[in-house]
């Protein structure tokens, strides 16, 4: 007995020192918020406005909330900032940490992950840095896209840090590597990657974990690669499927815009611009991969993807200001549905519901997910404010968080009946 209550003492003064990590699309960056008792349907004029925050810069980053407050990336002046704000709408602090993307559409990109009293971001032009979440000093700062040598396309870096175990990941697709590693805690290169001779994507890295196989799945412009966490080494790499085309689009379609998302052993990638979605298949070792299935309707622009059940949802790319939304199946790639409703956009899910919202006009929806239709239970129209409706949504703790340009919103979405 006296060694179990030691045990438990000990469990209990461990326990709180084990870093939680929030970040973009929720807490394995899939689109999926673990969140309960949110409305099942909105008043006419959408749920309650409760909070707008301004000043936060120019971007299409997303709010993440962690610790009890909120961070974002913006552009003011031609720097990329982080913003730490209370949840009652109250700027803490404001730190420049990095140069912002200074060509097409120049304002900030990447959102911030945070690791328990650390949030890192990288800067629209590769400059990774670690900041201290209590008063926003810079613990350290890493120029990624200089040292690794970055072929850039036309928008620059649009990916989120990936936080693993004790390291920090990003994707700078350069002569020298294609993903790098550093110590979260110093900055210090922790491995690097070879190099595919490929300019970097706009998707962030992802951990997958299924079954004794543990992988990071990166990507350049033309390859998602899976990794060893530990060592960088390359498991296997994939050179996206290509077909002919007589327009040019950014890169030429070397774009990959979308996290992959992953079940069992296969893995689903779309890159928007008209180029095929593809399902992957790793063998029972993971150690070889090949196409499963492609299909060409769900080329997601870079709203993100969801899967739920045996089903993908998400919107796909007619051109860059219109799309529609689709449902395939996971198994075979069949289209269930492919329904026109205002434009393209971003999707999240939580509490058994879609979250979407689309480009053009700044509608929210609240919809049902059912593979056969699709099931818009309630919409909106977000608060006025400036930019493009391009920041994919945040909820926590029962309020749904909308970035447009300078602006942060909080809707409260929780039920008032429980």
């Amino acid at each position: 007995m006296k060694r179990i209550l030691t045990t438990l003492f000990v469990f209990c003064l461990v326990m709180p020192l084990v870093a939680q990590t929030f970040q973009w699309r929720g807490p394995k960056g899939d689109g999926h918020f673990n969140e309960t008792n949110l409305l099942r349907e909105w008043p006419v004029e959408g749920p309650e406005l409760i909070m707008t925050v301004s000043g936060i810069g120019g971007g299409y980053s997303s709010a993440i909330v962690a610790n009890e407050t909120i961070y974002v990336t913006g552009r003011i002046d031609t720097m990329d900032c982080m913003t730490a704000i209370t949840l009652d709408g109250t700027i803490k602090w404001q730190t420049p940490f990095g140069r912002s993307w200074p060509k097409t559409l120049p304002d900030a990109r990447g959102s911030v992950t945070v690791d328990d009293h650390r949030a890192y971001a990288i800067s629209g032009s590769g400059v990774l840095s670690c900041l201290n979440t209590t008063d926003g000093s810079i613990i350290w700062t890493v120029n990624v896209d200089h040292q690794f040598e970055t072929e850039w396309h036309l928008y620059g870096v649009s990916e989120t840090p990936l936080v693993v175990d004790d390291k920090v990941i990003v994707m700078p697709g350069g002569k020298k590597a294609s993903v790098v590693a550093f110590d979260k805690m110093t900055g210090q290169l922790a491995w690097q990657s070879e190099s595919f001779g490929s300019a970097r994507g706009y998707a962030s890295a992802v951990l997958y974990e299924y079954n004794n196989l543990r992988f990071i799945l990166g990507s350049t412009a033309k390859h998602l690669i899976a990794l060893d966490p530990e060592t960088g080494r390359t498991i296997w790499s994939y050179l996206h499927h290509t077909v002919e085309r007589d327009r040019d689009e950014p890169g030429n379609g070397e774009c990959m815009t979308n996290n992959p998302i992953y079940k069992g052993l296969e893995i689903f990638i779309s890159k928007g611009y008209d180029y095929p979605a593809i399902m992957l298949q790793m063998d029972s070792t993971g150690t070889t991969v090949h196409e499963k299935w492609l299909n060409e309707t769900l080329d997601n622009h870079h709203g993100g993807l969801l899967l739920i059940g045996d089903h993908i949802y998400g919107s796909n790319f007619y051109h860059n200001t219109k799309g529609k939304w689709v449902c395939l199946s996971w198994k075979h790639g069949e289209v269930t549905y492919l329904h026109d409703w205002i434009n393209k956009g971003n999707i999240i899910y939580a509490d058994s519901m879609m979250y979407i919202y689309e480009d053009r006009k700044g509608y929210i929806g609240l919809v049902k997910p059912d593979p056969e239709k699709f099931d818009l239970v309630s919409s909106f129209q977000m608060a006025q404010s400036r930019g493009y409706h391009w920041a994919h949504l945040f909820i926590h703790d029962g309020v749904l968080y909308v970035r447009r340009g300078d602006m942060i919103m909080a809707y409260d979405i929780r039920r008032k009946d429980t």
